[in-house]
């Protein structure tokens, strides 16, 4: 399969494209991970595209859900990114498995997943001050939850780039997403997140509709692990991403500046992250 012929997880579901969540409009993004039971391959690709085509008509414009593949890693290991429009709309998800018929519910997937290999890791879009972190006095101010004087609303990760939507890639329309995880040094987790923002934004700015990268924290996990979101048009992007932090200076000057400020020690991006935690998983949606 070349990859122009990779399909788009928007075409999971029946749904318009225009009508779905998806990684850069949801609020929350549930990322669950399964392992499919041998034998079963067949019958549980075919509950998963089920699954996400019941979560996304059923609840449109609230919940919404793709299903996905590792492209390289363990192989029959499935990733289901389920899209909230709030961290509130997550208490409707659990209702919807509890009360979900036979063929939808817990038995199906104790029959069609491996024991203890089910995993809920819930990321909400980075926005600056969150956490208790400093940026420069300003930026924190400019974000809507500081701005709204009302109850707490996620913003979606969306707010993070000046891109144009059309040319924004999304967990629905990208041929490959990339996801980097990677755990904070405490003493520099204001640090950590004001680079892993400012990274995401070159290469925004700089491979437009070909790559767009968004930044998430972890909710009720590990605390200060950042999560990336890397979404390429085809794997062909990768060597793009290759070219572009070989190549272009400006790119290249925010992996060798120091961000570590000088009373602390001083030091590059290097210093931000604890040694050997930096990780990748590259998914190929389903098909």
């Amino acid at each position: 399969m070349t990859a122009q012929s990779v399909p788009q997880a928007q075409n999971q579901t029946s749904l318009p494209p225009e009508e779905q969540l998806h990684t850069v409009n949801a609020r929350v993004v549930v990322e669950r991970v399964a392992q499919v039971r041998a034998g079963h391959r067949a019958e549980a690709l075919a509950f998963a595209r089920a699954s996400v085509e019941r979560l996304s008509t059923e609840h449109a414009g609230v919940l919404g859900a793709q299903v996905f593949e590792e492209t390289f890693g363990t192989k029959d290991r499935i990733h289901f990114l389920i899209h909230l429009d709030s961290l509130a709309c997550y208490e409707d998800l659990l209702r919807m498995w509890d009360e979900a018929k036979p063929e939808h519910g817990a038995e199906e997937w104790n029959r069609l997943f491996v024991e203890g290999s089910v995993q809920e890791t819930v990321l909400m879009p980075q926005f600056w001050g969150m956490y208790g972190t400093k940026v420069d006095g300003e930026l924190e101010k400019q974000s809507t939850v500081y701005r709204n004087a009302g109850p707490v609303s996620l913003p979606p990760a969306r707010e993070q780039s000046s891109l144009p939507l059309d040319r924004i890639l999304h967990s629905g329309n990208a041929g490959i997403v990339m996801h980097r995880t990677g755990q904070m040094a405490s003493e520099y987790r204001s640090e950590a997140r004001q680079f892993g923002r400012v990274v995401a934004e070159s290469i925004n700015k700089n491979l437009p509709g070909e790559c767009t990268v968004f930044v998430y924290e972890e909710a009720f996990g590990q605390a200060d692990q950042l999560h990336w979101l890397i979404h390429l048009k085809d794997i062909n992007t990768y060597m793009r991403l290759l070219e572009l932090h070989v190549r272009d200076e400006e790119v290249r000057d925010i992996y060798f500046r120091d961000w570590i400020p000088a009373e602390k020690g001083g030091g590059t991006w290097a210093g931000l992250f604890l040694d050997g935690t930096m990780s990748d998983v590259a998914l190929t949606p389903l098909h």
